[in-house]
């Protein structure tokens, strides 16, 4: 994947990331953006439930504003009264009273110690923005944190492999890493809302795997899912956790997928998976 349609992947995470937000605490306001990279500031691109293009574009250093100190202190912060808090620096105060926003909550997208960008939520009223939001905003970034993660890791993964021959032992490394990534891909496509997104989650997957032969085994999504949670050495507890199904749930689809492999252990149906090229 280039640079470009990195960037366009990347903010699409932003925008799914803001729609679920407003969905899941009635914010009326969400906005967000990616730090440009080399850059000392964030980029507001995204807006969902604004009335005017007043956010649009607009830079936050790091540092000033709501935004710009959660990108300084890498946490969330919130304000109740943004004209009014003496929290914060006030360089943005007129885009933000044009758009006619008060209360408002920033939640920094942090990637390996790196702030990556930051969701906002934001009322049109002063009240205070209570637990249920700040928790919902924060589950939505670590969201974005996650697929960030495994689309660079695939990437990577992808670019060791194309690279000059490796030894043995360091082939088997990558092998196990390329493994937990289709694996934690696999977990995180079917919370994704945007289709467009989840298909390329999905396409990144088919990139780590080999691929099925015209006329081998026919997997179903979870079967698969569940089957590269175990490659990746994780038990039926784990696995249901990680994929958001019960434990019974799991159960079943792996009974289901070793019947389809012909296998009668969990062993066998990761090697049987793997020579059918479903599985890295």
């Amino acid at each position: 994947m280039g640079a470009d349609a990195a960037d366009v992947a990347d903010t699409a995470e932003i925008r799914g990331a803001l729609l679920r937000l407003r969905r899941t605490t009635g914010l009326p306001v969400a906005f967000g953006g990616l730090v440009e990279a080399g850059r000392p500031w964030m980029r507001i691109t995204e807006l969902s439930g604004t009335r005017t293009p007043a956010l649009s574009a607009l830079a936050v250093t790091s540092g000033n504003g709501l935004g710009g100190k959660a990108v300084a202190l890498g946490r969330p912060c919130a304000v109740t009264d943004y004209s009014a808090s003496r929290q914060i620096s006030h360089e943005y105060d007129a885009p933000v009273a044009v758009e006619g926003l008060r209360s408002v909550l920033a939640v920094p997208v942090v990637v390996r110690r790196r702030v990556r960008g930051v969701l906002y939520g934001a009322l049109r009223t002063a009240q205070p923005l209570g637990d249920r939001m700040l928790h919902a905003a924060v589950e939505a970034a670590r969201d974005v944190e996650q697929a960030l993660v495994a689309r660079e890791e695939a990437r990577g993964l992808l670019d060791a492999v194309r690279a000059e021959p490796l030894a043995e032992e360091e082939a088997g490394a990558v092998r196990e890493r390329m493994r937990e990534a289709h694996a934690a891909l696999r977990a995180l496509a079917p919370r994704i809302p945007d289709p467009a997104l989840r298909a390329e989650l999905l396409d990144a997957c088919g990139l780590l795997a080999p691929g099925r032969e015209p006329g081998g085994v026919r997997l179903a999504p979870r079967e698969v899912d569940v089957l590269a949670c175990v490659a990746a050495g994780s038990t039926n507890a784990a696995a249901a956790e990680r994929l958001g199904l019960r434990p019974e749930t799991v159960k079943s689809y792996l009974r289901s997928a070793m019947r389809k492999l012909g296998a009668r252990t969990r062993g066998e149906a990761v090697v049987a998976a793997r020579r059918a090229g479903v599985l890295p």
